[in-house]
């Protein structure tokens, strides 16, 4: 078996455009693409190779000057939304009988741009031959020169017409020496190392909630008028920037603290929206944690890094033990304790939790299988604060402690591992 492998990285860039475009080329796409969502939506079709062999001949022919593959394209996006219009209507979210496309956006392929990011220009197949549009360069575009260029979107917004391009690389691999179990949390990121633990405290919880009181501010005392939607898109604008801020700083640092290992464990949250059934302010609170977003911001940079991330099931990460695999029962805030005399951090034991996992799906021994610490010795005080790293502060200068590392080590096992023979830190066992 190779020791490395080759993965695909995929990122997005935004190309502003400095030139206007023919607004008719938006209304005639969005007229094909509705006109393809009612017939798929009438015979039930879902196939894009179906949709596009009974509707692509006869559009060609009402459509003679407009380029091939904006049809092509078009078959792709009704196929797509027609697909989550389905799954959204099985699960009762949707208070329309029919899909509708209402965007200004069109799907691009290879065949219908081409772009030059030496001379800042993008060119675009239009009903008019080829169209030649310079864009407003950007300094992080020039990290996308050696990338493969795939499909785009063209989109129309009250600020301009962006272009977004989606990059593509290649990148190896390293086979893991081994895994950083990451324990996402609203509040914090909770990380397992072999020889501890790291928490980082990023407060964006009170970031998210501060946003959303204003939000409900301004709509009590704003009923309606410009102003209002104004206000609302400028504080929905500023919690996004900061919390990009924050998930990028982030994800580095947990690249940053992860690359020695080489491997990263996160939790599979796929549809873990469906079973929030929680009081309807802790469920909108759940709601509005885009954790998955930080998932694939720390996916990417690890993959960049050359770094492993696997994707773990999430089921009991938080209460079965991680030395012998018992139930854990509550001990206080935020405390569970174990009948082997185990205490820790909820998050600790989601973070020890996740990287057992990954390291059973490495092959490695790991509890409850392995043999469990003697129960004097497994004891994990939450308190056992060894260093704080501050990693960003506030605007402005004001020195606030916005996010946090707090450093936690368990103690010592005085029996040696089966598997390295090691007695101290950094041994393969994550409980030695």
């Amino acid at each position: 078996m190779s020791s490395k492998q080759l993965e695909t990285v995929k990122l997005t860039a935004r190309f502003k455009l400095d030139e206007c475009m023919d607004e008719s080329l938006f209304e005639t796409y969005r007229s094909i693409v509705n006109e393809l969502l009612g017939y798929a939506h009438s015979k039930g079709i879902t196939s894009f190779k179906k949709l596009r062999s009974e509707k692509y001949y006869e559009l060609r022919q009402r459509y003679p000057k407009l380029p091939s593959h904006y049809i092509y394209t078009a078959c792709q996006m009704a196929c797509s939304i027609y697909k989550s219009f389905k799954k959204l209507r099985r699960k009762g979210k949707l208070g329309t009988d029919k899909p509708l496309f209402k965007k200004h956006v069109i799907m691009l392929d290879d065949h219908l741009f081409k772009l030059d990011l030496e001379k800042r220009i993008i060119k675009i197949s239009t009903p008019n031959g080829r169209v030649a549009l310079r864009f407003y360069p950007a300094k992080y575009h020039e990290k996308f020169r050696e990338w493969r260029v795939g499909q785009a979107w063209l989109v129309e917004t009250p600020k301009g017409i962006f272009v977004n391009v989606v990059f593509s690389r290649e990148v190896e691999i390293r086979e893991p020496r081994n895994f950083v179990g990451v324990d996402l949390n609203e509040n914090n990121v909770t990380l397992a190392f072999p020889d501890g633990f790291v928490q980082i405290i990023t407060h964006e919880r009170e970031i998210r909630t501060g946003y959303f009181v204003k939000r409900r501010r301004i709509q009590r005392k704003l009923k309606i008028g410009g102003w209002r939607k104004e206000l609302l898109e400028k504080y929905g604008k500023r919690e996004r920037n900061r919390l990009n801020d924050l998930y990028h700083k982030l994800a580095n640092k947990i690249v940053k603290l992860a690359e020695k290992y080489g491997g990263i464990a996160l939790e599979d949250l796929t549809n873990i929206r469906d079973s929030i059934k929680h009081s309807a302010e802790i469920n909108g609170r759940l709601h509005r944690w885009s954790f998955r977003k930080l998932q694939s911001i720390i996916e990417y940079k690890a993959k960049l890094k050359g770094i492993k991330v696997v994707f773990v099931n999430p089921n009991h990460t938080s209460s079965l033990c991680p030395i012998c695999g018992r139930k854990l029962s509550p001990n206080g805030h935020r405390v569970l304790k174990c009948e082997c005399s185990l205490e820790a951090d909820k998050d600790v034991i989601g973070s020890w939790n996740i990287r057992s996992k990954a390291l059973k799906m490495w092959g490695a021994s790991v509890p409850p299988e392995s043999p469990p610490m003697k129960p004097e010795e497994g004891r994990l005080s939450t308190t056992n604060v060894t260093k704080v790293i501050k990693v960003a502060e506030s605007r402005n200068g004001t020195k606030k402690k916005r996010m946090v590392c707090e450093v936690l080590r368990p103690p010592r096992c005085d029996g040696r591992c089966s598997r390295c023979s090691d007695q101290y830190y950094g041994c393969c066992n994550p409980h030695h």
